[in-house]
């Protein structure tokens, strides 16, 4: 049998030779067991034999091709993790005498992992090896234990992710962020979630937009790059998923400009979270 799919619709198969494709939303038909085909009206459904033609109309009815996995971002896509950040960071470098920044400033030194982030935070002329190290020690004890205390996901997200995952598509995390913290914050606000990959920053791996934890997510799921659909809110990201070579999707309500996501031509740019779900189903 040869199965063919209307973005948004439930298969519900008919007996040898036929597939009816139900042209209802697919939020009605969430449950693991199907309604019947009789339960389903005539103006809803089409049925599509082995050649892919509806028997009403003729017409051939174009297969999709859903997504199979989506790998997201963490900070400015899944959390808004920007006051925790900025605050543990200004802990740090009010310890060492350095001078500290206001919070939005923040949404601009965040992005490229912890280190470069110490090294725009530190003033000019301090901006040495020895002086981020410094900083890295005085900041991981204490975003450790206050890297919950304002953060939160987008509004949105879980609801997103819940319904990602009714519908078995494969979850995975990518973040810049170092790894302990990318896996306790995961954890934190989403126990629900089965991620199928969640990676941070891990020791001796190049950080994003270097496409290795990608390909390391690729490796763990099976998936094919033509498959993927990752998601992220800045230019790195969206740097990321060319050099992976997998379709980008930028998000307006994270750290960075609209403008900066158009300057990488991703092929979505999306205002709410919402939106995620019907390009997962083109």
């Amino acid at each position: 049998m040869v199965v063919y799919l209307d973005p948004l619709s439930r298969i519900l198969r008919y007996p040898r030779y036929t597939t009816v494709v139900v042209s209802i939303p697919i939020c009605q038909y969430l449950s693991d067991t199907p309604p019947s085909p009789a339960s389903v009206p005539a103006a809803d459904r089409r049925i599509a034999d082995v050649t892919g033609k509806c028997y009403l109309c003729r017409r051939k009815i174009k297969p999709v091709k859903m997504k199979k996995l989506i790998i997201f971002d963490l900070d400015g896509t899944l959390l808004n993790t920007i006051a925790d950040l900025a605050q543990s960071t200004n802990h740090a470098l009010n310890a060492l005498g350095y001078p500290t920044h206001d919070e939005a400033s923040y949404k601009f030194m965040v992005g490229n992992g912890i280190n470069k982030l110490f090294e725009r935070a530190l003033p000019e002329g301090e901006k040495t090896e020895e002086n981020v190290l410094r900083v890295r020690a005085q900041f991981i004890p204490y975003y450790d234990c206050h890297n919950a205390d304002r953060s939160r996901p987008y509004p949105g997200i879980t609801e997103l992710l819940e319904q990602l995952q009714s519908q078995h598509t494969l979850l995975a995390v990518a973040s810049n962020k170092y790894h302990a913290a990318t896996t306790k914050l995961i954890a934190h606000y989403f126990p629900q979630i089965r991620f199928a990959a969640v990676y941070g920053q891990r020791e001796g791996i190049a950080t994003k937009p270097d496409p290795t934890i990608v390909a390391d997510i690729l490796r763990d799921t099976g998936v094919q790059p033509e498959d993927v659909l990752y998601v992220g809110d800045s230019a790195v990201d969206m740097q990321t998923a060319l050099n992976a070579r997998v379709t980008a999707c930028g998000v307006t309500w994270g750290f960075r400009p609209r403008t900066e996501l158009e300057a990488l031509n991703p092929a979505y740019i999306v205002d709410q979270a919402s939106d995620i779900l019907k390009i997962a189903n083109k």
